[in-house]
């Protein structure tokens, strides 16, 4: 069985050399109170279950892109704790996610019992007191990078708003009075940032 010492609230090993991806997934299952996700590089990332607030915020996007897609009958919405094995081998789980229709159709019927190898269309991150800017920034980039075409990363106490695209582009929202748009990836989909304020 495989310990990780826990040194801070974010904390990175690296087990490149004798951790496969079925002992990872054997990890998580054993340590369901953990968020666990894995790098490009394979370091195990381990982080604590969210505090109150975090969590608020993650129900709040969450159940607006379920909403959406419950009412317009496209695609998945998947729930914070899912894992996505991405092109570049790293783990990776967001805040809220929606999947496409046509990305869902590729995907393998045995490749939905474990983390599987999809990348989301859309994804939303909220950013916790405790998650350090710059390294949530590189994960949006990753997710980009690896194919999610729309990602909104969402600075609460900050008021800022970092929105993603595919081409490459970044465009930073000042303040939680604005609303922001699925554009054409989620039609008709909006979300209004003063939902995140408690």
């Amino acid at each position: 069985m495989l310990v990780l010492e826990l040194e801070s609230r974010y904390t990175i090993r690296n087990y490149s050399d004798n951790m496969t991806d079925e002992a990872f997934y054997s990890f998580c299952a054993e340590n369901r109170d953990l968020r666990i996700e894995r790098d490009s590089d394979r370091n195990v990332i381990v982080m604590e279950p969210v505090v109150f607030e975090s969590g608020y915020h993650e129900g709040e996007v969450f159940a607006e892109v379920r909403n959406w897609t419950k009412k317009h009958g496209k695609g998945k919405a998947l729930s914070p704790s899912t894992g996505f094995t991405l092109p570049n081998g790293a783990i990776r789980s967001s805040d809220a996610c929606w999947i496409s229709e046509e990305r869902l159709a590729a995907l393998d019927e045995s490749e939905k019992q474990k983390f599987a190898a999809i990348v989301p269309d859309f994804i939303i991150e909220v950013r916790s007191k405790s998650d350090r800017l710059k390294t949530l920034q590189a994960k949006m980039q990753e997710w980009i990078e690896n194919g999610v075409r729309l990602a909104w990363l969402i600075d609460v106490k900050n008021q800022t708003t970092y929105i993603y695209r595919e081409i490459g582009e970044i465009e930073i929202i000042e303040g939680l009075d604005k609303i922001l748009s699925g554009e054409d990836i989620l039609p008709g989909f909006e979300f209004k940032l003063d939902l995140l304020q408690m």
